[in-house]
């Protein structure tokens, strides 16, 4: 059965549990931006479908549209580029994108000015990530 199945059964598959921990929490994190909008939406009586009418409201809408916008060139190069790179360190470039992303939003929320360092640690893994698997796949058609 399924469930009888061991974790670790994958013999000759390279280890793939960081890059699927690093995919699961940039989903989360995503759940929170989006509870963060949700709140704001409620403090600041922005009634939907409404998507301006107070500053800080739209701060946290900016921040969950921005990660939505780099999601979706995150998590096909991290997937790619741990197919042909130690999938342990492409989670580390990952990770790296996460922490950029908490900083981006805890200082675009607070003033949008002070926002370029964490736009940089979540901008700057997510383009090796996409060099990394361009790279690889190069590498493996080329080979």
């Amino acid at each position: 059965m399924l469930w009888d199945t061991p974790v670790h059964c994958c013999t000759g598959v390279r280890n793939m549990a960081w890059v699927e921990l690093v995919t699961l929490l940039a989903l989360i994190q995503l759940l929170a931006f989006g509870v963060m909008v949700g709140r704001a939406r409620g403090r600041y009586g922005i009634k939907a479908p409404a998507m301006v009418g107070h500053p800080v409201f739209e701060r946290y809408s900016r921040i969950q549209t921005n990660t939505i916008e780099t999601l979706v060139l995150l998590l096909p190069a991290l997937w790619i580029s741990a197919r042909y790179w130690p999938p342990r360190s492409m989670a580390l470039v990952g990770a790296v994108y996460l922490l950029g992303r908490m900083l981006y939003c805890r200082s675009y929320a607070r003033d949008p000015a002070q926002r370029s360092l964490g736009y940089v640690l979540s901008g700057l893994p997510t383009l090796v990530l996409i060099v990394a698997a361009l790279v690889g796949v190069v590498r493996s058609l080329l080979s």
